[in-house]
């Protein structure tokens, strides 16, 4: 597909969705189910954005596979914007933008997807899971030590857990992998209203920011788990030049 013509096809669909902005820049990003782990992290971090920078140059959209009622629960959770989320019934308008379908052997999603954590098909994810266990220098902590962790509505901790054995300032062993597990907890809980179709596991996201002209000023295309941007030691790391 050609810039000109990516440019009218993203154009038209955010005419056809209302995605509307006095902004600058929007960024329009298509994820795939609203249960996946990534769909999920991304939110999570894309509202941490806007909280910690109000950007006035930028606008944040996504566009789901999905239902209204997993919608709601979603924007509940994450805190995502719900009128900045959009959901469709299938993976036609990815296909569409050149989104990654994700490993297909055949065997259905839960097969597809199985095989891509353990790195078939998916060449980054075990780097990545294996980050959330061991931490990363690199990286922001997550947790701050007044933060309340709530596992299973069983276990509850405080941030404090990860800054007594290993400091702070920075991503702290198992801190990664305590907070996708807490995303998993929901996901699980709400199975139903979250995957509307197990076919659709693998499909991977895609993220273009637009400008005032709609030409297309960036690009990514995600092809594993847990890599939805280019560099996950700072996955919106991106974003800061269009602040």
């Amino acid at each position: 597909m050609t810039s000109v013509e990516l440019k009218i096809l993203l154009t038209n669909l955010a005419n056809d969705f209302h995605i509307e902005s006095s902004k600058k820049n929007k960024l329009i990003a298509f994820i795939g189910l609203l249960g996946d782990f990534d769909s999920f992290e991304y939110a999570i971090n894309l509202r941490k954005f806007v909280i910690s920078n109000n950007p006035e140059n930028l606008d944040i959209f996504l566009i789901a596979i999905g239902n209204e009622k997993g919608r709601e629960k979603f924007c509940k959770y994450t805190g995502f914007s719900e009128k900045n989320l959009k959901v469709v019934n299938d993976n036609q308008l990815h296909r569409l933008v050149g989104a990654s379908q994700g490993l297909d052997i055949g065997l259905g999603g839960w097969i597809n997807m199985t095989l891509m954590l353990m790195g078939i098909g998916s060449s980054k994810t075990l780097i990545e899971v294996i980050r959330g266990y061991t931490g990363d220098k690199d990286s922001s902590q997550i947790y701050n030590e007044t933060d309340i962790i709530n596992l299973f509505n069983f276990f509850k901790f405080s941030g404090k857990l990860f800054e007594r054995p290993f400091g702070k300032g920075y991503l702290r062993p198992f801190e990664l992998a305590t907070f996708r597990l807490n995303n998993m907890i929901e996901i699980f809980k709400n199975w139903k209203d979250y995957m509307i179709d197990t076919k659709f596991l693998p499909q991977r996201s895609c993220t273009f920011i637009i400008n005032q002209n709609n030409d297309v000023i960036y690009k990514y295309f995600s092809k594993d788990v847990l890599n939805y941007s280019q560099n996950m030691k700072s996955p919106l790391d991106f974003l800061n030049q269009y602040l």
